[in-house]
């Protein structure tokens, strides 16, 4: 039997909600793969995917969304064995709490988990330009054990919908996160 992954989803108020909301769309499709997905969401978060998409599907979703506050969710300690934490999409401000130890809402708190305990934490930031305060925030995350994945949208899959750009970044994240999906593969016949 394939062991079944346990993941937090983190979506904070940075532009780029598509991304979330395309791997909250993948990962309820293989459901057969996962024993459990959280979800935390930032205040801006919610306004950000009302603004960017036009509704509030987040709402929709099968999965527990857990209040940004709520330390007693079950990925708050490394007990739980949750072995991912996905930041999709990753503002800077949230990154550089992470990256300095500032557990002040349960995705920091999550992202301390995952670094304290070497599990995965994917951070997948939006932000551009990028400055130096930022280069040195990623440089300490990546030096700790995370994984920083720019949501840069690759071509060579030849996109045709936004959904489909979106997904060049998610299906890498879903990679990073270990999980079996398919995916545009270069040099791989379709």
């Amino acid at each position: 039997m394939t062991k079944k992954h346990k993941l937090v989803v983190g979506v904070t108020g940075a532009s780029g909600s598509i991304y979330a909301k395309v791997l909250l769309e993948k990962l309820h499709a293989m459901q057969d793969q996962l024993e459990a997905v959280g979800m935390v969401m930032s205040n801006n978060a919610k306004d950000v995917w009302e603004y960017e998409l036009g509704n509030r599907n987040f709402e929709d979703l099968t999965f527990p969304i857990y209040d940004r506050k709520d330390f007693m969710a079950p990925f708050a300690s490394g007990s739980a064995k949750y072995e991912t934490l996905i930041v999709v999409p990753c503002s800077m401000g949230t990154m550089g709490r992470i990256a300095n130890g500032i557990s002040d809402d349960l995705i920091t708190r999550a992202a301390d988990v995952m670094l304290k305990e070497r599990r995965n934490l994917i951070l997948v930031v939006r932000d551009t330009p990028i400055n130096l305060i930022h280069i040195n925030n990623m440089k300490t995350i990546t030096e700790a054990g995370g994984i920083i994945c720019p949501a840069s949208p690759s071509f060579y899959s030849r996109p045709q919908t936004f959904d489909e750009l979106a997904a060049t970044v998610v299906d890498r994240v879903l990679d990073l996160a270990g999980l079996n999906h398919k995916s545009y593969r270069w040099s791989e016949a379709e």
